[in-house]
C-alpha cells in the first residue's frame, strides 16, 4: 500500500506504541488523525515529544474513547482505523475493573460503530497476547484457547470478540492484531523493561521485582508497528487474528541479568512482595508463533532483543526523568 496521502485514525496515538505508529505513518506520507485522551494539561503524551516538523503534520483530535461522540467525529473521513487506545496496567485492573470494562469495551464497541458508520476501507484492532493466559501449548498460535486471567486480560478478550462480531454480523472490515511483549523508548515503567532498566541507572541500591521465572516474548516497537502497517496493507486478513513476536522467550530473571550486562551496571535483585501477582492470576509462559503473519503479510522483525535492549537503554538514560524510580508504577 502506498501510504501516501491515506486518510488515517490512531486512537491511544499518545501512548507508548500508538505514538511510534503515529510517527512512522507519517513519515510515510499519510494524513495522521491521532485521538488522544483528553486532559486539562493539553498533554498530547508521547506525540509531545515529536520534533516540530512530524508533530505540525499530525491533526490532533483530543477526546475519550469512552465517548461515542467524540469517536465518531474523529472517524469522519478518514479510510483507515488503528485503534490502539486502552488501559494497559495489569495490576491497575485487579482494584479499579470498571474502568477497564468502560475503556477497553465500551471504547471498542464505540470505535467498531464509528468505522461502520463511517465506512471505514479497513479497521486494525489491537489484543494482546495475555488474553492467552500462560501458555497451555507452545509455541503459541492463534488457535491456542483464550484463558484471560486478570481483568485487564479479559476486557481486551471481550474487545477482540466484539471486533470479530462486527465483521461476522455486518462485513466491517476489521482485522485483529495480537502483538506479545513489546518494548523500546518512550514505554513506561508499568512495563518489566524500563522498570528494570530504571533501577539500574538511578541510586536504588537493589532492583525490585516480584516473580523472576516467568518467560515472555519481547519484541521492539518498530517491529510491532510494522506487522501493524504490513496486516492494514495485506489483502484478505478482515475477519482473523495474527499474533506478532519473535518466537524467543527470556525468564524475567535472566532478562534482569541481559540488561545489566548491556548497560554495564551490576546491582542485586530485591522481591519487592507488592510486586507479587495472585498465583493465578500470574502468565507464567508466554511464546509467541508468529508464522501466520509472516506467510500471509510477509512480516519481519529485524531488531532483535539485544539491539533492541541496547536503543531502549540509551534512550532511558537519556529520559531518566520521566522515571519515578522510588516508586512501583502501578
Amino acid at each position: 500500500m502506498n501510504w501516501n496521502r491515506q486518510r488515517v485514525l490512531v486512537t491511544g496515538a499518545d501512548g507508548f506504541i500508538g505514538s511510534h505508529l503515529t510517527e512512522t505513518l507519517v513519515k510515510r506520507g499519510a494524513k495522521v488523525r491521532a485521538f488522544t485522551c483528553y486532559n486539562s494539561f493539553n498533554s498530547w503524551g508521547w506525540l509531545d515529544s515529536l520534533d516540530k516538523e512530524t508533530l505540525s503534520a499530525i491533526d490532533v483530535f483530543s477526546g475519550d474513547v469512552r465517548d461515542p461522540n467524540g469517536v465518531a467525529q474523529a472517524t469522519e473521513g478518514v479510510e483507515i482505523v488503528f485503534h490502539l487506545a486502552a488501559l494497559i496496567g495489569i495490576p491497575f485492573s485487579y482494584h479499579s475493573p470498571d474502568s477497564y470494562v468502560d475503556t477497553n469495551i465500551k471504547g471498542t464497541l464505540n470505535v467498531l460503530q464509528a468505522a461502520r458508520r463511517y465506512d471505514v476501507k479497513k479497521l486494525i484492532h489491537t489484543s494482546t497476547s495475555e488474553v492467552y493466559g500462560t501458555a497451555q501449548k507452545v509455541p503459541i498460535a492463534e488457535d491456542h484457547p483464550v484463558n484471560p486471567q486478570s481483568p485487564y486480560a479479559a476486557t481486551k478478550a471481550a474487545a477482540d470478540q466484539l471486533a470479530l462480531s462486527f465483521f461476522r454480523s455486518f462485513d466491517l472490515p476489521v482485522a485483529v492484531l495480537r502483538p506479545f511483549n513489546t518494548f523500546g523508548p518512550r514505554q513506561s515503567a508499568r512495563a518489566i523493561i524500563p522498570t528494570i532498566v530504571s533501577q539500574l541507572y538511578s541510586d536504588a541500591p537493589a532492583i525490585q521485582l516480584g516473580g523472576l521465572n516467568s518467560t515472555r516474548d519481547f519484541n521492539f516497537v518498530g517491529n510491532t508497528v510494522e506487522a501493524f502497517l504490513r496486516l492494514a496493507e495485506t489483502p484478505g486478513t478482515e475477519g482473523d487474528v495474527y499474533n506478532s513476536g519473535s518466537g524467543k522467550e527470556i525468564t524475567i530473571g535472566d532478562l534482569a541479568e541481559k540488561i545489566s550486562r548491556i548497560t554495564g551496571v551490576n546491582k542485586p535483585i530485591a522481591t519487592d512482595p507488592q510486586r507479587l501477582r495472585p498465583a493465578k492470576s500470574e502468565v507464567e509462559r508466554l511464546l509467541c508463533d508468529a508464522s501466520k503473519i509472516r506467510q500471509v503479510c510477509s512480516w519481519q522483525d529485524p531488531v532483535g532483543l539485544d539491539e533492541g535492549l541496547e536503543i531502549t537503554c540509551r534512550w532511558i538514560r537519556e529520559h531518566l526523568e520521566s522515571f519515578k524510580t522510588e516508586i512501583y508504577n502501578v
